[in-house]
């Protein structure tokens, strides 16, 4: 049978030498026995898949309340197409497949929910009680909420893994920040999730924005980077119905991001003399970036989006219903901490104050799970 040294030897011989090998890691917070023929970084990845915060991105929006219907991405859709996008750049580059997918399937494991809505909502009801945003929320469950091991909390996963959850993204300014040597720029695995998210999320809110009905595609008018792929999509598939030429638009555009990804990251790694993993780790401002007209094309996307699909009145009205019931939830919760189930009260007596184990809760909520909690707290009528 082969075993884990054959596997590492394997992987080093085929990574190029800005891909950060398994053997290398700097290890775990907890040192434990390493597996007969499993990966650490893989290992790290199953950990994720496994967890209850990954399956709870189930019913986690997106952009669309799962109850909206049952077509439109929802928080785990949109992690595994984030996943599927970064293990195509990090294969084509020679970087480490499991570290940047282990980073990926992690990166929104943090998120409230209702989407960025519910999101912002708690940092405000936490702004006095240390803050929250949804990196630094993804580190703290793998390292302390998930329970699943009986020496450690968390779930031990790697330096590099954790690393690439709290400073994948371009804001180094959160405290966990911190212990991970904040001086240094992530890897290259951790930094082209970054762009995989946003590759996947611009691309596929186009694509639910347009099904959903709320953006049209004069909605889009002007914008180079849509009109040049549906243009490519009517011309490849004249008699195609509109349905088939929006999916062949979105598939054309999201391909394009990706080759001007890679193309772009090469470029900057040759003309920056970039050789080894400790010169990743010296450049800043980071690699990872698309080609200067295609970061407007982008940003143009993104207000485009922004002004006629985010600020849509039935998404607007979905936040403000959001807003209400995380508050409600905090605020019933904060008044008789005993309304929390027995277990979590129970994480306050370990010293944790109850703010941050009433946000934890909230958090870790589903969309349904939240309006069904509300309900029983607030309508006469619904059993507790």
């Amino acid at each position: 049978m082969r075993d884990r040294t054959f596997f590492e030897q394997r992987e080093r011989d085929e990574l190029a030498s800005i891909g950060m090998p398994s053997a290398d890691s700097r290890g775990r917070a907890f040192p434990e026995p390493e597996h007969d023929f499993r990966l650490c970084f893989e290992r790290d990845r199953d950990r994720i898949i496994h967890s209850q915060a990954f399956r709870r991105l189930e019913y986690k929006t997106q952009v669309f309340v799962n109850s909206e219907g049952d077509y439109y991405r929802t928080r785990l859709t949109h992690t595994m197409e984030t996943a599927q996008i970064t293990r195509t750049v990090a294969r084509a580059l020679g970087l480490n497949v499991h570290l940047a997918e282990a980073v990926a399937l992690a990166h929104d494991l943090g998120h409230t929910p209702f989407g960025h809505a519910g999101e912002h909502v708690l940092a405000d009801l936490m702004a006095t009680h240390g803050g929250f945003d949804h990196n630094s929320h993804s580190l703290r469950l793998v390292e302390v909420l998930e329970e699943r091991y009986a020496d450690f909390d968390g779930l031990n996963l790697t330096y590099e893994v954790r690393e690439g959850i709290v400073k994948h993204s371009t804001r180094y300014d959160r405290p966990r920040v911190a212990d991970f040597h904040p001086e240094e720029a992530p890897l290259l695995e951790a930094q082209i999730v970054d762009f995989s998210d946003e590759i996947a999320y611009n691309c596929h809110d186009v694509d639910d924005g347009i099904q959903s009905g709320l953006l049209t595609v004069g909605d889009l008018e002007g914008l180079d980077l849509w009109e040049e792929h549906f243009a490519a999509a009517k011309s490849a598939h004249p008699v195609a119905d509109f349905t088939i030429l929006r999916y062949q638009a979105v598939r054309r555009m999201l391909d394009f991001l990706v080759r001007d990804l890679l193309s772009n990251i090469e470029a900057r790694i040759a003309d920056a003399g970039i050789e080894t993993i400790d010169d990743v780790r010296a450049m800043k401002p980071r690699l990872a970036e698309f080609t200067p007209d295609t970061k407007i094309a982008v940003a143009m996307l993104k207000a485009r989006l922004m002004k006629r699909l985010y600020q849509h009145q039935r998404v607007r009205r979905m936040g403000a219903k959001a807003r209400r019931v995380m508050s409600g939830l905090f605020e019933a919760y904060t008044e008789d901490p005993h309304q929390l189930p027995p277990h979590v009260v129970r994480r306050a007596a370990d010293d944790r104050p109850m703010p941050r184990v009433i946000s934890d809760y909230i958090a870790g909520m589903t969309d349904r799970f939240a309006l069904d909690e509300y309900a029983k707290l607030y309508d006469p009528y619904v059993k507790v």
